[in-house]
């Protein structure tokens, strides 16, 4: 990943900041604001657009040349500080004081992980055991989950491993989210899938045995 100096952040994080306050700036609004010259503002102007953070518009004027105006991209957006989390813990948490909220939570999960079964799925079509684990991995590398898979010292038995958790703190507190995820595993592995560490329970990481034999245990 190529480092950029100090100086150069420091620059980028001023101009993201100002175009999110202020919306959409010319490249005299940005250089007079930050004491810098136009050709240095182009040049992260430049920078941004290519990694597809800035978007532009071009503004006609009464008199003089057309100039272009810049703005954030959505994709920008996610450089800003979010607390998704603490909303959906807080949006649980009143669910759970509701009547039947255990009930009704219970059912969330289980419509997600019926979901991101059938979104997945298709996926998992016409493929050995040994390549279902590796696409499983490689979806859960894309959802954020540091995956690692092998296979195992007995024959037909495939290891999968989670460093991350990116819902490690509804996990938690919400067991459903863990239990959900191996009957996930099982039904797109088409496997017995037995969980034998756990982040949420103090682990290191979540570590998954993956076996041909599909004897679909009940447990979590």
């Amino acid at each position: 990943m190529l480092m950029m100096p100090q100086e150069e952040l420091s620059t980028r994080s001023q101009l993201l900041h100002m175009l999110k306050v202020q919306g959409y700036c010319s490249v005299s609004d940005m250089a007079k604001a930050m004491g810098i010259t136009e050709m240095a503002v182009r040049r992260h102007i430049q920078t941004l657009e290519r990694e597809g953070l800035l978007r532009s518009t071009l503004v006609r004027q009464a008199m003089g040349r057309p100039s272009y105006r810049y703005a954030l991209t959505e994709l920008a957006d996610d450089l800003f500080p979010k607390n998704y989390l603490q909303l959906t813990l807080d949006l649980l948490n009143e669910l759970e004081d509701q009547p039947g909220g255990d009930q009704m939570i219970d059912r969330m999960f289980e419509g997600r992980r019926d979901k991101l079964e059938t979104r997945f799925l298709e996926r998992m079509k016409n493929r050995t055991l040994e390549d279902r684990v590796a696409e499983l991995s490689a979806i859960q590398n894309a959802g954020g989950y540091m995956t690692e898979w092998e296979s195992g010292e007995e024959a037909g038995v495939y290891k999968l491993y989670e460093y991350n958790c990116p819902v490690a703190q509804v996990a938690n507190r919400y067991r459903q989210a863990c239990q959900c995820e191996r009957q996930l595993f099982e039904r797109l592995l088409n496997a017995d899938v037995e969980r034998t560490e756990c982040l949420a329970d103090g682990g290191s990481r979540c570590a998954y045995a993956i076996r041909r034999e599909q004897t679909h245990s009940t447990g979590s």
